[in-house]
């Protein structure tokens, strides 16, 4: 996983409510293990048409998607099945941060546990990114807030582990496995008897 602890990047707008995660990625793609590629079938149904074309007018498919690293999503993002392949297909795509007035809680925790900054603002901020679509704003994992055009910080919640984790650039496993000589030291100290 990369280390994020601050980036600036103009945003995203997909303002639709309740996008679940068959819409993020269509359970047709789910036969992967790896991500790499799954960026290209991000939001496939909406992106392109039934013969596989680029439908032009779609958020993605237009100038302002190129390079940017923020989505702003409508609320209730990421509701539905559980799988790990929509956070991995967001971060493929070459997101780092999704940003909306709610995430559904498994979605959350596998965009997290991946690498891919979760973050839930208030309803006035998210009504304020949704109406200026491609704005450049910052996202400071380290402080936990992001900061506006105007120079305003908003504040968003983060748990602690995920925080370190992002900062760190590891995962749950890489973390434990960090621990290894403490844990070899803790059993070795308290040894069972045979």
């Amino acid at each position: 996983m990369e280390k994020i602890t601050r980036f600036n990047s103009r945003t995203v707008v997909l303002p639709q409510d309740d996008i679940d995660t068959d819409q993020i990625i269509p359970a047709r793609f789910l036969t992967t293990t790896t991500r790499e590629g799954l960026g290209d079938a991000l939001f496939s149904d909406w992106r392109y048409d039934s013969a596989g074309k680029p439908i032009t007018d779609f958020v993605l498919n237009t100038p302002i998607a190129k390079g940017a690293e923020i989505l702003v999503a409508g609320n209730n993002f990421g509701c539905g099945s559980s799988r790990e392949h929509a956070p991995w297909a967001l971060l493929d795509y070459g997101f780092k941060a999704v940003i909306s007035t709610q995430l559904a809680d498994i979605f959350r925790n596998n965009a997290l546990k991946n690498g891919l900054v979760a973050i839930v603002i208030d309803p006035e901020t998210h009504a304020w990114l949704i109406s200026n679509p491609g704005a450049d704003i910052q996202v400071d994992v380290d402080n936990t807030v992001i900061r506006l055009p105007d120079g305003r910080e908003v504040s968003f919640p983060l748990d602690r582990f995920a925080r370190f984790c992002l900062l760190n650039g590891t995962d749950q496993l890489g973390y434990l496995l960090q621990q290894d000589e403490a844990i070899t030291t803790y059993e070795n100290e308290r040894a069972w008897p045979i």
